[in-house]
């Protein structure tokens, strides 16, 4: 049974209610300190109406320009904007400089577009651990776009893509050969390919390389286009916002928006769960004695919490989506 909501929460909510910009801080704030569950509990049902949109790539390839731009365009069309913007942590003292909002600063003031910055804190897939409430929180609050801007990540930081409806995969020109565009990883969870800098002189090479790996594929459903742009002076942005606008009506026409959130809500429990008994697993080692081998710890550390039968799985035994595409011929 769900416990009684505290007065703090109920004077919290009631002011989230009546959108004011500092409660929703607050709550994400919340959430940030582990301590958000009641909230989200609450404002889970009013969820699922903004099109989140994630925008992932390497360093350097103007991750922030290309949100600040985005922004831009989606005001001029009235829609309101909520923006995760998620920076790097020292591996040592967990703080980080949150310096992506530098690029935001045309948009501090207007009161239709709020902007959080967040720290890593040592998690990995390129967001932070409370990344997927605060969007949750985003949402319930009204925003009708909500962009998740990662870490600038690696081939297989693929998180953003369990959190977002749809996820820019950014490149850019002149970062590597041909291979590195086929590799497997990052480049797989694509709705939309962004060539950023597009004024590059490799620009035109890159998106031959990316259209002849599209080629290679056979799409069951949706295939990725890919968008030249040029952030800094806003080049291609009205077009990357009319890809991810068609990606958004396809999710709700083919019906596969269910299957994508259905994805994303089963990712939440299993972080929230594995989370929680990372905690308790971890009391459990502190109590082992040095005479055991990995495998009869790891035996006792499961019996502890009523799993019997020895260690069965090896390496990461996620849930696997269904595969996107293949290659032709195979």
């Amino acid at each position: 049974m769900p416990a009684p909501i505290a007065r703090s929460d109920e004077a919290l909510l009631a002011a989230f209610a009546a959108r004011e910009s500092r409660a929703l801080a607050r709550a994400i704030s919340r959430c940030e300190s582990g301590t958000g569950a009641t909230l989200i509990r609450t404002l889970y049902p009013q969820t699922g109406r903004s099109l989140t949109i994630g925008l992932t790539g390497p360093p350097g390839v103007g991750k922030s320009t290309l949100s600040a731009a985005l922004v831009t365009h989606v005001r001029r069309l009235g829609k309101t904007v909520g923006v995760v913007s998620v920076d790097p942590s020292s591996p040592f003292s967990h703080g980080a400089l949150l310096g992506d909002r530098i690029r935001l600063t045309e948009h501090f003031t207007d009161p239709d577009v709020f902007i959080r910055s967040m720290a890593s804190r040592g998690h990995l897939g390129g967001v932070a651990g409370a990344t997927a409430d605060a969007v949750s929180l985003m949402d319930a609050f009204g925003k009708d776009v909500v962009l998740i801007e990662t870490v600038g990540v690696g081939q297989s930081e693929i998180e953003i893509a369990e959190i977002a409806d749809t996820t820019l995969v950014a490149l850019q020109p002149g970062s590597g050969d041909s291979v590195q565009v086929l590799k497997a990883g990052v480049l797989e969870i694509a709705d939309v390919f962004v060539v950023n800098k597009s004024d590059h002189p490799m620009a035109l090479q890159l998106q031959r390389e990316i259209r002849s790996m599209l080629e290679m594929l056979d799409f069951g459903g949706w295939v990725p286009p890919l968008v030249p742009t040029q952030a800094i002076e806003g080049k291609g942005v009205d077009v990357l916002w009319d890809a991810i606008a068609a990606h958004d009506a396809w999710l709700r026409s083919s019906g596969a928006i269910r299957a994508k959130r259905r994805e994303a809500f089963a990712h939440r429990v299993r972080q929230l769960a594995l989370g929680t008994l990372e905690g308790r697993i971890e009391e459990t080692i502190a109590e082992l004695g040095d005479d055991l081998d990995p495998y009869a710890a790891a035996d006792r550390v499961l019996e502890r919490y009523g799993v019997h039968g020895g260690v069965a799985a090896f390496g990461n035994v996620r849930a696997r989506h269904d595969v996107r595409a293949t290659v032709k011929g195979l």
